[in-house]
């Protein structure tokens, strides 16, 4: 039982923060834009939502977080495309804006609870836990799972279809040549700022899920969760290849689920909670590392080969 309830969760969290890699997907990949906004973002969507379900708006809480999401990467958008300002820099500068504004959000406390309010898990975790009130952990995962996957679905579905449309294609366009569009007549830096909008909504919906699964959002809990967006893209990519648009927005979905497997393994052998920052880095080095890796053991075979 303590196995199968740990399993369950470590699904739970992959599936919540593979919303997120997806966002990150949309600025990395398809923009080609290391966003560091997101730190701040994650939590302006917790803090939103937390908020708006406190006053018995659970559902509204979700689109509210995406759209404050939305406005936070528009304003890194426009300081680098209007104010020319580097991405790197434009994302550190709105995410160190975002800290106080997260505060604001939350009343100036660091952390605001729901527990006893309804969320939009509230109504399938009443009736899981009244079909087996003697599974209260196993039953708990079992209405909470379903609710994430059907957003998860949802996100996929839209953006897989939103990235075929001509608009999706222009975006798509604008992260491989800036100069091609540029002449094509389409303008690069609303493309720039659509994206990372779009990008950054989404990782507010995955913070606003985990704040209501959770039941309260934390002000200090966004630090590091690029580093966990891009070591799911990285896996998954590394693991699943990069073939096709769905290909890759399937990888960094399962990268997630799979990153987060990894790390609940690690934990139960014994390692520090403390040490989570340390692991993601260096699970996204060694990622990094293997198609090097891999590219050098061929040529050293080819070698061997014509000697």
């Amino acid at each position: 039982m303590q196995y199968l309830t740990l399993g369950l969760g470590s699904l739970e969290e992959g599936l919540i923060y593979a919303i997120m890699a997806v966002g990150i997907f949309v600025s990395f990949r398809i923009l080609d834009i290391p966003d560091l906004t997101v730190d701040g973002s994650f939590i302006t969507g917790s803090a939103v939502s937390i908020m708006v379900t406190q006053a018995g708006l659970p559902v509204l809480g979700i689109f509210a977080a995406m759209a404050a999401g939305a406005l936070a990467g528009c304003i890194t958008g426009l300081l680098h495309t209007k104010l020319k300002v580097q991405p790197i820099l434009a994302g550190i500068l709105t995410m160190t804006g975002l800290y106080s504004v997260n505060l604001m959000i939350l009343g100036d406390n660091p952390t605001v609870s729901v527990f006893g309010q309804d969320t939009i898990f509230t109504p399938l975790l009443n009736a899981a836990q009244s079909w087996a009130p003697e599974l209260t952990s196993v039953m708990k995962k079992a209405g909470v799972l379903p609710v994430i996957l059907l957003i998860l679905v949802v996100v996929t579905i839209i953006l897989y279809w939103f990235l075929k449309t001509q608009l999706g294609m222009s975006l798509r366009a604008t992260g491989d040549n800036v100069e091609m569009v540029n002449a094509s007549s389409i303008n690069s830096d609303a493309m720039k700022i659509l994206g990372l909008a779009i990008a950054n909504s989404l990782v507010a919906l995955s913070g606003a899920v985990l704040a209501q699964d959770q039941n309260f959002a934390d002000a200090k809990a966004g630090t590091g969760m690029v580093v966990i967006g891009l070591a799911s893209i990285i896996i998954g990519e590394a693991i699943f290849g990069r073939r096709s648009v769905l290909n890759n927005i399937i990888s960094a979905i399962l990268g997630a689920i799979l990153y987060r497997v990894v790390i609940t393994v690690v934990f139960q052998l014994g390692m520090p909670a403390s040490y989570l920052k340390l692991l993601s880095a260096v699970i996204v080095a060694f990622a990094l590392a293997v198609p090097i890796i891999g590219a050098n053991v061929k040529k050293r075979r080819k070698r061997h080969a014509e000697a």
